[in-house]
Parts: structure tokens; C-alpha cells; sequence
């Protein structure tokens, strides 16, 4: 794995520790965030088994678990997994069914895996679901009664329903907006919707099973305290990829929009490689102000979707910073001075996951 260190005072991952899920923490219940790097096969006579090998956010030692998993989920060359959302990963197969699976899931079990399929998919005309850009869900588990499991697919179609529920079948949205197409959905707790930032970020729509199907709940965004860029960073900004996220904090009740920029590597090898983040604050009233203090929490941007937590409820993490993680690469932006560890490496599960929860 290829790291490049971009500031000082901030050690990178270059070590490796070996954990029996026995001893995987203190207190599972204080286990941090976490993210996959791969998994070693089991050997043999399990070959289509690994032992998964995890980054937990607060430190900076690769940690080495007994919990087997399918190496279908972690390795990248099956291209199953199509999202995350608080601990489940959702597959898609050539069968054509979506399942919801909590085999990374660092409390589940490993012998008796959980995995929920959901309804059979159907298409809207002039739309497809083969291509999904992420999925959300508005409880922790989709065996909850009233848990409801978003899919989000490349272009107009937004796709929700209720998998524990006797029969259950998809709601079927049409997203009228092309604004909406390429960006993620995810989950509001605070209004109890799901949400999508429309590219560019300036507008907010909002959808559930009932009120919203035939016409979105939309909110106008006005950006209030932009930073002053010199030509050579707004130049940078202009040339990068950027895609815009929604993220909400279940302990301060406050809403962000995170706007992360990302360039291709000038190497040779095509890789995207994290330029910088920038976090606005959302106020009711449709203000988004952007700030470089978010006080004692940490923002997690992946192919999951989006969360936080407070640094402080975790030995060894710093508070302010925005935790990315892609296929090719994972990134550390420290928000008081916009300065980055950035590591280039591959990941066949690129989501983070949020702290694992047990029964207590």
C-alpha cells in the first residue's frame, strides 16, 4: 500500500496487529469506526473464505480478526456489493435480486450470517436498475418493522420498501429533476425522509413512502460565508471531481453538506486522489454556511452511506476531521488548516462502517 504523507504530526497506517475476535476490544460497545482493507483466505479447504482484515478509525495499525467472510464481499472481483447503510452491505447479483447482509459486520455472527433479500426489482419505463448509486436505510436493521431500505439507482428512479413486512414490495419514484440522477440518497432522522442533494448542491429533495412519491418536498440552498481562494486553489477545485454529501448528527441535531474534491493522479496510473473537502452547515432556512470548525465530530465519506460520530466517545480520534474512503483510496482532512494524509491502495469493499452495535 502506497501512503503519501501530506502533513506532519499525524502518523499513517504502516503497521499490522493480530487480534482474536475474542479480544477484538475492551468493549465491543466502544468499537470505533472501522473499514475493510481485504481479507486472508482461509486456505483450501474454504476457499471461498477470508479473515477479514480491518482500519479502525482511531488508530493507525492494520488489525487482523478471526471473523471468516465471503471473499466475494471484500476482494473486488466478484463486483456484488452495491452499498452500505449502518452495518449491512447490499448485494446484487445475476439473479437479480438486491440482499441486505451483515457479514462485515464486526459483531455478527460468522457461522450463522444473516442475509435478508428484498422484493424483486422492477424498472420504470425509460429507466434501468442495473447501475446503483447507493443505498439508505431509516432504522439500523432492516428486520425492524418499520425500517425502510432505499435504493438509489443511476438516473430517474429512487426505489423504496419495507423488508420486514409481510409482502413487502418496492415503491417505485420517479425523480423528475436531473439534478437528482447522480447524486446519493440518504436517511433524515431529523424530518424522516430520504434525501438527495442535487448536483452542484443547491437544492434538497426530500421523499417517503407516502406524502412525497408523486412530488418531492424540495429546499433551496443560499451558500453564506465562502472562502476566499487564491486563483491557483480555485483553479484546482474548477479542474476536480467533485460530489456533494449530505450528512446529519444525530448528537448535536446538526445537518452538513460536504463537498469533496477529487483529482486524478499525475503518475501515470489512473487514480482519483482527495484535493480537498469543504464542509457547509445547514440552517432551516435553507442557509449553508461554510465552516472549518465542526466541533467534536468526525464526518465518514464512502460508497457508504454517509455518517457521523463524537471523536471524543473514542480513545484516540480528533475531532473536526472528514474520514473519505473510495476504491482507490483513503483520506484523512483535518478541518482547521484543510491539510490531508492521503493513501493510494485498493479497496474491494470500500465503505465505512459505524460503530458496531450489540445487544446490551
Amino acid at each position: 500500500m502506497l501512503l503519501s504523507r501530506l502533513r506532519l504530526g499525524k502518523p499513517v497506517f504502516v503497521r499490522s496487529s493480530l487480534l482474536h475476535s475474542n479480544a477484538l476490544s475492551n468493549s465491543l460497545l466502544q468499537n470505533p469506526p472501522y473499514h475493510v482493507f481485504t481479507a486472508d483466505p482461509s486456505g483450501p479447504r474454504y476457499p471461498d473464505l477470508g479473515k477479514l482484515i480491518i482500519f479502525e478509525a482511531n488508530g493507525y495499525d492494520s488489525t487482523h480478526l478471526e471473523k471468516k467472510v465471503p471473499m466475494e464481499l471484500v476482494d473486488g472481483k466478484a463486483r456484488v456489493t452495491i452499498g452500505s447503510s449502518h452495518g449491512w452491505v447490499a448485494t446484487l447479483k445475476d439473479d437479480g435480486i438486491v440482499r441486505l447482509q451483515d457479514d462485515l459486520n464486526l459483531v455478527a455472527s460468522d457461522t450463522d450470517p444473516k442475509r435478508i433479500p428484498l422484493p424483486p426489482l422492477v424498472t420504470l419505463p425509460h429507466c434501468q436498475t442495473k447501475v446503483v448509486t447507493n443505498v439508505a436505510m431509516s432504522s439500523s436493521s432492516p428486520e425492524d418493522e418499520d425500517c425502510v431500505v432505499a435504493l438509489k439507482f443511476l438516473g430517474p428512479q429512487l426505489s423504496l420498501c419495507r423488508p420486514a413486512q409481510r409482502n413487502s414490495e418496492w415503491t417505485n419514484i420517479r425523480i423528475e429533476n436531473p439534478c437528482f440522477y447522480s447524486s446519493p440518497v440518504m436517511f433524515s432522522k431529523k424530518d424522516g425522509t430520504f434525501r438527495i442533494l442535487g448536483s452542484g448542491g443547491h437544492l434538497i429533495g426530500s421523499w417517503d413512502l407516502h406524502k412525497h412519491k408523486n412530488k418531492p418536498k424540495i429546499q433551496r440552498l443560499r451558500f453564506k460565508n465562502l472562502p476566499e481562494l487564491t486563483k491557483t486553489k480555485r483553479e484546482l477545485l474548477h479542474s476536480c471531481c467533485t460530489s456533494q454529501h449530505l450528512v446529519e448528527s444525530t448528537t448535536t441535531n446538526e445537518t452538513f453538506l460536504v463537498k469533496w474534491y477529487r483529482k486524478d493522479t499525475s503518475n501515470g496510473v489512473v487514480k482519483m486522489k482527495t484535493r480537498a473537502v469543504m464542509v457547509f452547515k445547514l440552517y432551516e432556512e435553507g442557509k449553508a454556511v461554510y465552516t472549518q470548525d465542526i466541533g467534536d465530530l468526525c464526518i465518514f465519506l464512502s460508497k457508504s452511506e454517509p455518517f457521523c460520530v463524537t471523536a471524543s466517545s473514542f480513545p484516540g480520534m480528533c475531532p473536526n476531521e472528514v474520514h473519505t474512503l473510495d476504491v482507490d483510496e483513503h483520506a484523512l482532512v483535518d478541518l482547521s488548516d484543510s491539510s490531508i494524509i492521503s493513501g493510494i491502495c485498493t479497496f474491494g469493499s470500500p465503505y465505512y462502517f459505524p460503530p458496531p452495535k450489540i445487544d446490551s
